[in-house]
């Protein structure tokens, strides 16, 4: 299997070892990422305004590069994840967007979402499937009790993001247990931690992140693990005297699967 793996900034940048580990892990799992030459930044927030072409354009880049190499783009930060899974339904379901934009671009083939774009996880479950990596587990994590944080970004709005059920998701959890752990459920699981106001309203952050904390620790949770860099910032950062110790998903696949 090959794939158009878009990194994104921060995993460039801050958060190396994270994509380290996700790429270590594709390969052990016979999966090529492939990284689209001179990619920009997504933006990192989806732009809501109707009429915002500009920030749209470097995601619809890279999911013009995926199309044309006949692939599907994957994702391993949340909030990549989320631009591109809007923008690329922006240009299937918007007429007027997607006359806009590639009037701009001057593409030789115009685009009109035809992009796959997937989440790491979801390519684990979807495409791989958490049985078959369960048989390649080598060092399975057996007795850990581990608190899956999902956030707002994979989730929200739930029609379009189309990536588990809001209320109620289960790929975290499944993929704990396929690494041989014990997933913990609790209620804040997919809550909004805080993260994009921590540096404006830092009290605001820290009460957010701190229910989140709490609400996995008193049910018995070890550890957090996140698929949002931003997420798992905040709650390390932000999570109070009692926080537990916060993880990257990719991280803990690669220590399974033997490749740190």
């Amino acid at each position: 299997m090959i794939y158009t793996y878009y990194p994104g900034c921060t995993l460039k940048t801050k958060a190396k070892d994270l994509d380290l580990y996700a790429r270590k892990s594709a390969t052990a799992l016979g999966v090529t990422l492939e990284e689209p030459e001179d990619w920009q930044c997504c933006g990192a927030v989806y732009p809501l305004a109707r009429d915002e072409i500009a920030t749209r354009l470097s995601a619809v880049r890279t999911l013009v590069s995926a199309r044309d190499n006949k692939r599907a783009v994957v994702t391993v930060c949340s909030a990549c994840h989320h631009v591109l899974v809007r923008v690329n339904d922006d240009m299937k379901n918007d007429a007027d967007m997607r006359g806009k934009v590639n009037r701009y671009l001057e593409l030789e083939n115009e685009y009109g979402g035809e992009t796959e774009v997937i989440h790491y996880l979801t390519m684990l479950r979807d495409k791989i499937g958490f049985d078959e990596i369960k048989k390649k587990v080598v060092k399975p994590l057996e007795g850990k009790k581990i608190a899956a944080y999902y956030g707002c970004m994979l989730l929200r709005p739930s029609k379009i993001m189309a990536f588990d059920d809001a209320e109620n998701p289960t790929i975290i959890e499944d993929f704990i247990k396929a690494l041989g752990a014990e997933p913990v459920i609790y209620p804040f699981r997919n809550e909004c931690c805080g993260g994009y106001v921590t540096m404006s309203d830092k009290s605001l952050a820290k009460k957010a992140a701190g229910k989140v904390m709490a609400s996995a620790k008193d049910n018995g949770a070890e550890l957090i693990i996140t698929a949002c860099p931003l997420c798992m910032y905040n709650l390390d950062a932000n999570g109070g005297a009692d926080k537990l110790p916060v993880r990257y998903f990719t991280e803990l696949l690669a220590e399974a699967l033997d490749v740190k």
